[in-house]
């Protein structure tokens, strides 16, 4: 990338992530609560059997309520691994009994236990689009593992809606989410752009 561009991405990286932290913890509950029920109806739509998670930081949705409810009805659940710095990521199946100890930039992944392959992840966004690309922390992991793996799992980004920008200028490298759910619902990725999601009741509420 350019450095004008470089520079852009880590500006509003920067911008985006500092607006997360700040948000009061009421208005954070609230937008959590209303997230998890969007991507719970999402996950029921799906049925994924092996779902990709990442451990909550900075701010992040936490997903680990959502993910233990699941474990508890059947779905595997598993959590990123770093290998190196440029390869792609390993995930470690996981439950709420799991071992864990701290990794790269401190966050826990499991000690040990089986590598899994998910067929369908679960992505935290500073930062997304009309056109259904992330922003990340600028590491890449996530773009290096979905293209390594075949076949590709399902994409899902997951973050509260102060993320939403005109665009994060994605690069041939990015790779594109399938789906994105926040607080406002739960819409797909279209070449049209993010297309809401209507559930049924029962799938609303998880059934």
């Amino acid at each position: 990338m350019s450095q004008e561009l470089t520079s852009f991405r880590d500006d509003l990286r920067k911008g985006l992530i500092s607006r997360r932290e700040a948000m009061p913890r009421e208005v954070h509950a609230t937008a959590s609560c209303a997230l998890d029920g969007h991507l719970s109806a999402l996950l029921a739509r799906l049925s994924p059997r092996c779902l990709g998670f990442c451990w909550p930081y900075r701010g992040e949705f936490d997903a680990r309520p959502l993910m233990t409810r699941l474990v508890a009805a059947g779905t595997r659940a598993a959590l990123p691994v770093v290998t190196g710095t440029a390869a792609p990521m390993i995930f470690r199946e996981w439950t709420p009994e799991t071992p864990m100890v701290e990794a790269h930039y401190g966050i826990p992944i499991p000690a040990a236990g089986p590598h899994v392959v998910p067929d369908l992840i679960l992505m935290p966004v500073n930062g997304f689009d009309a056109a259904g690309y992330r922003l990340g922390y600028g590491g890449g992991y996530f773009d290096r593992t979905l293209e390594s793996l075949i076949p590709r799992p399902v994409a899902v980004g997951v973050g509260f809606e102060l993320a939403r920008v005109a665009s994060i200028r994605p690069q041939p490298f990015d790779e594109r989410l399938n789906y994105l759910v926040t607080e406002a619902g739960a819409f797909a990725v279209t070449d049209q752009g993010l297309r809401p999601i209507a559930f049924k009741a029962d799938e609303a509420r998880g059934g």
